[in-house]
């Protein structure tokens, strides 16, 4: 063929971080059959969506199964009765997010793969490390990204205060709690960011895809700090609050003060999601609506404090050994510092050979995570202990 292509596929990785993994897992387990391989590396729920949640699911899939009640395209931009829930989640933390400001979608991964569609060539600031689907979608697309580094000094919570450079214009994007360091901002941090972004004219991206874990006083929403409502997006996701990793639903926030060079950003996201997404269904909405009720609110959290024991032990056998790490706690994510100065695959390596325990090599996050290494807390109580276990042995 003679048609061109998007040459700056180039810029990006071939292999998508939890492929190599996936590769290297099934080698292994094809060489040694007889061992028992405990998986702490990709951070998808195990636990099953809980029952008030299945049976909203079903009551909803039965309704398009009768003429009465039968549902077509759903809107681009959500039905209103789960807008209004979100709406309601909002305002129980002490935020007021209008239903008009919320556009529910498939999922965080899909939202901020997609947010760059309304941007034009603008400088990216991401912290280092980082979840990959920030720096791939802007590399695909082009972009020019400033690496603001994290490391163990700053808790790898970096602050405006380290770009070196003078910057207009800006879109930075902010994880809290953070995926893969489990790093928390605190009200100041987030101040500091959001304060930055009016001063410099930029525009914040904020993946809270783990508010749920927040135990901790600290941001569960950028809308918590003054002046968010006119510098930043929220993008969330039901998978790890509500387990919908395998359902798909999520949403994101553009305040009707969002604008630039003339436009209204709020019209171009809704644009947007009107020509390339043709909404999320009912039967999945009607689940999401009643995971923010009272008793969804209540069986979701039973989940999430199931995930965050395993965390708890993690971090015990950690402290125990002095090795240092961030998360565990907002989190169900441990951040460790690989031992003995370690390279991040290395202790991949060591960890799967000689414990049989899949985890992330931090170098797979950025620069800034090398030697350093993810463990999710999202297995069950049973296999978290036998990891802790395996684990004591070999530190």
């Amino acid at each position: 063929m003679k048609i061109k292509v998007n040459k700056n596929f180039e810029n990006i990785k071939e292999t998508y971080l939890f492929s190599e993994i996936a590769s290297r897992v099934k080698k292994y387990q094809q060489e040694n059959p007889d061992k028992k391989i405990i998986r702490m590396g990709i951070g998808d729920v195990t636990l099953p969506l809980p029952k008030i949640v299945v049976d909203a699911l079903r009551g909803a899939s039965a309704e398009m199964g009768v003429k009465e009640t039968f549902r077509g395209y759903p809107p681009e931009y959500g039905y209103d009765f789960l807008k209004d829930a979100i709406n309601a989640h909002y305002a129980r933390i002490g935020v007021d997010v209008p239903s008009e400001s919320i556009f529910v979608s498939d999922g965080a991964k899909s939202d901020l793969g997609n947010i760059v569609d309304i941007l034009g060539d603008n400088e990216i600031i991401i912290p280092d490390p980082v979840y990959p689907v920030y720096v791939d979608s802007n590399l695909m697309s082009g972009r020019k990204i400033t690496l603001v580094e994290g490391n163990i000094d700053n808790g790898f919570l970096p602050l405006p205060d380290q770009i070196d450079h003078e910057v207009e214009g800006a879109v930075i994007y902010l994880c809290s709690p953070n995926n893969p360091t489990g790093a928390v901002y605190s009200y100041e941090g987030l101040k500091a960011w959001v304060d930055y972004a009016l001063k410099t004219g930029s525009m914040i991206i904020y993946d809270s895809a783990y508010e749920a874990f927040v135990v901790e006083d600290v941001p569960h929403t950028i809308y918590e700090i003054e002046g968010a409502d006119q510098c930043a997006i929220e993008i969330c996701s039901f998978s790890k609050f509500a387990g919908f990793t395998g359902v798909r639903c999520g949403w994101t926030v553009v305040p009707s003060k969002l604008s630039s060079d003339g436009f209204d950003l709020a019209k171009l996201w809704k644009r947007r999601q009107a020509t390339k997404f043709n909404g999320v269904s009912y039967p999945v909405q009607r689940a999401a609506e009643m995971a923010l009720s009272e008793e969804g609110r209540k069986a979701c959290s039973e989940n999430i404090s199931y995930y965050k024991n395993n965390a708890s032990m993690l971090a015990r056998l950690l402290e125990q050994k002095k090795i240092r790490f961030t998360g565990g706690v907002n989190s169900p994510y441990i951040w460790l510092q690989c031992p003995n100065g370690m390279g991040s695959w290395e202790f991949f390596d060591l960890l799967l050979n000689e414990a049989q325990i899949v985890g992330t090599p931090g170098e797979g996050f950025g620069k800034s995570g090398e030697g350093f290494f993810r463990l999710t807390a999202f297995g069950t109580n049973e296999a978290t202990k036998e990891a802790v276990e395996r684990l004591d042995k070999l530190l």
